[in-house]
């Protein structure tokens, strides 16, 4: 039969992006963004010195502030939001951090508080006035709680003096310089009243206009980090005066006329959580940015693949990078992770748009282990494709040399990884109920093929090491908290690894039941099934042990991986042309566009004839 030009998106994988945006709602949450970022404005540009990529980026966000619609109603919606860091993340680091801090952790946290919606925004809705967000100190990063900067309650005006009293007080790395124009902070700060610490709050701070910063405003840039570039600075106050109106209130504190706090929770730390509650839907925002540059990434390495030729077995002969199991094994294995990566980040969006106040603990604590995983797991992607396109990936202009980079500042930001995972072990050793012994079933018969199978065994990992936690927990040194924890941690993060797995696992399954046409349903339930099994590796010794696989099925695992891997490698086109990149940007990319940097362009028809290439769906 005749072979589809690869450039042509096959009916599978229509169906395929149907599952992975939204399906019905995929307009609505991602079209404008789509389009968006497929406009020239948005090409790579080489040769920009840091400071005119940063200033780049702010133009950009102008251009998104316009696409965006209302961006009182974007900041309100998780859905979009989340879709925004998904398809600017490839493009534009830099405009992603912007946006994720205007939209989001200022925008979001005004609206969050009383009166939100009743003040004037519109400084902020037309990006007349950038907004930041500033709550990170120099010396207090994980440890927000301990923060030093001070509103104190002036009696005399009924407003507040903000101030920096240390150095190591100084909030660490906002975008607060003069470039983008007039900005204005959300300020994390303690509010004291005549010498009491009330716990932090947020201050509405207005931080430039258009001649410089502001009387008392201190700023200094900081050095140049790694990945696209941002205006990040060291910022403090020298007793800048806010009016009363400044203070962000709700039902977590609102302060009387006469200076009394009223509070709905009992202690300064709940008041602190509550007041930069929107670092929880930053978790998601920082996940759906990385999700967007690994199915980029895999996108870029796929398309190369297949367009890049090796001699082959017979002289004259030229093959494909894609023919090598050596080469495509990896990038299906991949592939199948940024798969359950995206799902589970769909179920979490869904599980956070409509969670009540009951559920919050639990969410939050999902929603922070899922971004360690994803972001993680993006980070590992984006790295792998970039070895598997040779030197060519190492040319910003082939878009991924950026990429790894860029995903460390969402491994970090909204929480460092690994912190934010040791807080959700510490709550999941006794607060989370798992699958129980006996639960999974005896294996005796059952084939490394079966899905449920192979789901309940990962379920059992999971409790595997939570009892081992528990054990751990229990027989520590008492008296000695650090030496406990110590003795836990280890076993309890391999705990919520399984967990987090499970959940991208559960996701993926469920996905997969939605697709209606077989052929997508196949591609869907192998997939899963590969990502499983892979899970599944490390896991094999502690599960034979249990008895919860035979050696048969630990002899088997090889090949069974092995012989999956090869029914799928046909079928790599169509997976990533499911991640539905616009034609617009993937033809500004030499290697997704059939040529390379320094060679000449390729004809994508005439190279996946001579490849023997056969797009996913149409045997």
């Amino acid at each position: 039969m005749a072979v589809p030009a690869l450039t042509k998106t096959h009916p599978v994988a229509d169906e395929l992006a149907q599952l992975l945006f939204e399906g019905a709602d995929r307009e609505r949450v991602h079209g404008a963004w789509r389009r968006l970022v497929s406009g020239k404005e948005f090409a790579y540009r080489p040769g920009l010195p840091p400071e005119e990529r940063t200033a780049l980026s702010y133009e950009r966000l102008r251009l998104l502030n316009d696409a965006a619609g209302d961006p009182v109603e974007l900041a309100a919606d998780p859905y979009r939001l989340a879709g925004l860091h998904e398809w600017t993340g490839p493009v534009d680091g830099g405009l992603t951090t912007l946006a994720s801090i205007h939209y989001n952790l200022f925008l979001g946290s005004v609206l969050d508080h009383d009166g939100g919606r009743d003040r004037d925004l519109s400084a902020f809705t037309s990006l007349r006035r950038t907004g930041t967000f500033l709550c990170t100190e120099l010396e207090h990063g994980n440890d927000v709680a301990s923060m030093e900067t001070v509103a104190v309650f002036d009696r005399a005006t009924g407003g507040f003096h903000l101030t920096t009293p240390t150095p190591g007080a100084r909030k660490f790395m906002p975008n607060t310089s003069l470039t983008g124009g007039p900005k204005t902070a959300v300020v994390a700060a303690r509010l004291v009243v005549d010498g009491e610490d009330q716990g932090t709050f947020l201050f509405l701070t207005p931080l430039s206009d258009e001649s410089g910063h502001l009387p008392g405003v201190r700023v200094r840039p900081l050095p140049q980090r790694t990945g696209t570039p941002v205006d990040h600075c060291l910022t403090s106050f020298d007793r800048v005066w806010l009016p009363r109106e400044a203070l962000l209130e709700a039902e977590h504190g609102r302060l009387g006329a006469d200076g009394t706090l009223a509070s709905s929770l009992g202690n300064r730390r709940k008041r602190l959580l509550r007041s930069i509650n929107r670092v929880t839907m930053g978790k998601l925002c920082m996940s759906a940015g990385t999700l967007g540059m690994s199915r980029a990434a895999l996108t870029i390495a796929v398309r190369y693949a297949h367009s890049r030729f090796l001699a082959g077995p017979k002289a004259g002969d030229r093959i494909p990078l894609a023919a090598h199991r050596s080469h495509h094994g990896r990038l299906l294995h991949a592939l199948a992770t940024a798969y359950a990566m995206t799902f589970l980040h769909r179920s979490l969006v869904s599980r956070f748009a409509v969670h009540e106040e009951e559920d919050r603990a639990e969410v939050e604590r999902e929603v922070a282990v899922a971004k360690g995983w994803i972001t993680w797991q993006a980070r590992a992607i984006t790295t792998e494709c970039r070895e598997r396109c040779g030197a060519q990936g190492l040319f910003p202009a082939n878009g991924l040399a950026d990429l790894p980079l860029n995903i460390e500042g969402g491994i970090t930001a909204e929480g460092d990884n690994l912190v934010i995972w040791v807080k959700a072990a510490s709550e999941m050793v006794f607060g989370h109920q798992g699958v129980r012994a006996g639960e999974s079933g005896d294996p005796e018969g059952r084939e490394l093929t079966e899905l449920p199978f192979l789901r309940d065994l990962l379920a059992e990992a999971e409790r595997i090491w939570q009892d081992r936690a528990r054990t751990a927990l229990r027989e520590g040194p008492s008296g000695d908290p650090v030496g406990r924890w110590n003795a836990t941690s280890d076993a309890a993060l391999e705990m919520v690894s399984a967990h987090a797995r499970l959940q991208a696992a559960d996701a993926f399954l469920a996905a997969a039941a939605r697709a209606e046409d077989p052929r997508a349903g196949f591609l869907m339930r192998s997939l899963c099934r590969l990502f499983l099994l892979r899970q599944l590796g490390e896991h094999t010794g502690d599960l034979l042990a249990e008895g919860r696989l035979t050696p048969d099925h630990v002899r088997a695992l090889p090949k069974t991986v092995d012989t999956l891997v090869g029914e799928l490698a046909p079928h790599l086109m169509t997976l990533v042309d499911a991640f539905d990149l616009p034609a617009e940007v993937l033809s500004g990319i030499p290697i997704a566009s059939g040529g390379s940097v320094g060679g000449d362009e390729v004809d994508w028809e005439e190279a996946g004839v001579r490849a023997g290439v056969v797009v996913a769906g149409a045997h």
